[in-house]
């Protein structure tokens, strides 16, 4: 489930995360509770989590926590200002 950006800025991580469960993709309690951990972790507004989750959901076919973390502080730690910006900085480090 891909975002446009401009609604990215505004969609908030709860709804994105019962989207993702209305499509049948069900994380468990653990994965949610690790996902805010890592939002909270890295200070990452939430259209950065959401992007990491896609990119986690996309390249693992599956949540692997240890995988969304690191794309998650690689955005976090880069002063990534939109989507197409991180897809870029993804893309030069060799995650997409």
């Amino acid at each position: 489930m891909l975002i446009k950006l401009e609604h990215m800025e505004r969609y908030k991580l709860a709804y994105y995360i019962e989207d993702l469960w209305t499509k049948g993709f069900k994380l468990t309690d653990e994965e949610v509770r690790f996902i805010y951990f890592g939002k909270k972790y890295t200070g990452t507004s939430d259209w950065k989590v959401i992007l990491a989750i896609e990119v986690t959901l996309k390249l693992q076919m599956r949540f692997v926590g240890s995988f969304f973390i690191s794309v998650l502080e690689l955005l976090a730690k880069e002063t990534v200002k939109n989507k197409s910006a991180a897809n870029r900085l993804l893309k030069k480090k060799g995650v997409c």
